[in-house]
């Protein structure tokens, strides 16, 4: 399994029901403020979306404070980190991360190089990162990253910041997830007034809940990377449903609280719960809406099997570069659905630990 939420194999094609702690989607589901203006969307289906997308731009300037021009527009985030990859010989990845990257620099014929979290706390390894970056033409971090959510000290990374702009390197920013974190200086949006190296990426799937919108976004002062991936777009790549939902969804105040108030109590509670399950042996510090958990002698495999019988999909890890076949994660859902988590794992040591 390269992905979480692939709930097509296991569930919806053998017309099962499962609980999909695999994907880390906002479990508040689809915006009012889209679900409310959807007409809007299906009206425009009789004509082509405005090929310069201004609305959409104007929609993302307002949300970030980013001038329309530093914009570009993608079929998901997947899209934009493809094509932004594509333009380099050699990307250093920080991993354990999300596998399209890897995948996608293979697949044009990007020499890869790697740079490992820190293996007691998932945390960067910063000297590492400086030490291999002269050898590659581009960076590629997530922040928050996945699958441990660990955010970017910004003072730490500053001679990163500071030696690939000196350098003409480009440094990718995946920032998926940085509304779960919930403070707009972990983003690295202020730091593109100093630093044209830098390009980020992000999307309305994870925190808005619309994966099915397919709607991504990259945002950099580097006006020639910018044509470059543009070059590499088809025309009309967003849908009018995915422009219904930028112009209302970003907006949507009581939505982006709501998640907030979510997400920090969720976090801690799953947090503490977990710690009290026999056979996990460490739950790590996140920052985003998931939780990475290193098993204590349970293979992966074991307790994947026993949770898709009770009707739960989790992500193994074990295809992660950088872990193994003891580590899973967890998204975090709304309270009831976390505690039947909670619950099966307890049955878990139970029934089978107990038994053997």
């Amino acid at each position: 399994m390269i992905h979480g939420g692939d709930i097509y194999t296991n569930g919806v094609l053998k017309g099962v029901e499962l609980i999909d702690f695999s994907s880390n989607i906002n479990p508040l589901g689809i915006p009012e403020s889209f679900i409310n203006n959807i007409n809007e969307a299906l009206n425009n289906c009789t004509r082509y979306p405005d090929i310069k997308y201004r609305e959409i731009l104007k929609s993302l300037s307002d949300y970030t404070g980013v001038n329309e021009e530093n914009f570009l527009l993608g079929n998901g985030a997947a899209e934009i980190i493809d094509l932004c990859i594509a333009c380099f010989k050699s990307i250093l990845i920080v991993v354990p991360s999300f596998a399209e990257y890897e995948i996608d620099g293979k697949k044009h014929g990007c020499k890869v190089e790697h740079s490992y979290l820190k293996k007691d706390d998932m945390s960067y390894d910063y000297d590492d990162i400086l030490k291999k970056i002269p050898y590659v033409e581009a960076l590629v971090i997530g922040n928050p990253n996945n699958p441990n959510g660990g955010i970017i000290n910004k003072d730490k990374f500053k001679s990163i910041l500071d030696f690939c702009e000196r350098e003409d390197k480009t440094i990718i920013i995946d920032e998926a997830f940085i509304e779960f974190v919930g403070d707009n200086e972990k983003s690295f949006i202020k730091e593109l007034e100093s630093y044209k190296c830098i390009f980020i990426i992000r999307a309305l799937t994870k925190f808005f809940g619309m994966p099915g919108i397919r709607f991504g976004y990259g945002i950099s002062k580097n006006k020639d990377l910018l044509e470059n991936i543009s070059e590499k777009q088809n025309p009309w790549n967003i849908n009018c449903f995915a422009e219904t939902a930028v112009k209302y969804v970003l907006k949507d105040t009581k939505y982006i609280m709501n998640s907030l108030m979510w997400i920090n109590s969720q976090k801690k509670f799953l947090t503490e719960q977990l710690k009290t399950i026999e056979f996990i042996d460490k739950v790590f510090t996140t920052n985003a809406n998931f939780l990475l958990v290193k098993l204590k002698g349970i293979h992966c495999n074991k307790l994947y099997d026993y949770c898709l019988e009770k009707g739960l999909l989790i992500r193994k890890c074990s295809n992660y570069k950088g872990l193994n076949e003891y580590y899973v994660r967890f998204a975090i859902k709304d309270k009831s659905r976390n505690d039947i988590l909670i619950s099966i794992l307890k049955n878990f040591y139970t029934d089978i630990l107990l038994n053997l």
